[in-house]
């Protein structure tokens, strides 16, 4: 009888052997514990695109807990970026003025490139994220937009760091 309740137990037990913690890294980055983020780089006539992007992307390594964040002279690797282009769709408009637009939607994109912080020349990983907001247009749409706008970099931050910290 004994044996007989053992048994699906071992069966439970054994079902998750093959997990294990940590070891997502990809193969390039495992030797690399912390990254410094220096300052982006702006493309766009957006103001603060710059700043508003780096502190996207700093959130976003500190929340996922693989990597730490460190100045230039401790740093294993180095994340660069630039903000790229931010776009606009309507999505819905007003019903009376169809060139009004009720719902926009922005697009952000960011290139970056993480290089290793003794040699910049050896690229570690690279790539170009994109992110997406949807919003409401108020009586103001330039505040509307900037309002919008840190959501959008969140997402595109948050796509950045799921390359570097599991593959994908």
């Amino acid at each position: 009888m004994r044996s007989l309740l053992l048994l699906p137990v071992a069966l439970l037990a054994s079902s998750c052997a093959g997990y294990q913690l940590g070891g997502a890294k990809p193969a390039v980055l495992r030797d690399v514990k912390n990254i410094s983020v220096p300052m982006f780089h702006n493309d766009t006539l957006h103001p603060r695109a710059e700043a508003l992007a780096t502190s996207a992307a700093t959130d976003a390594i500190v929340l996922d807990g693989t990597y730490k964040i460190t100045n230039w002279d401790k740093a294993d690797a180095v994340l660069k970026g630039t903000v790229h282009s931010i776009d606009y769709m309507a999505l819905r408009s007003t019903r009376l003025d169809t060139l009004r637009p009720e719902e926009l939607q922005n697009t952000v994109t960011l290139s970056w490139r993480l290089v290793d912080a003794r040699d910049e020349k050896k690229v570690l990983a690279s790539g170009v994220s994109t992110g997406s907001s949807r919003f409401f247009v108020d009586s103001n749409l330039q505040t509307s937009r900037t309002n919008a706008l840190p959501d959008a970099l969140a997402r595109a931050s948050d796509s950045i760091v799921s390359r570097i910290a599991n593959g994908f």
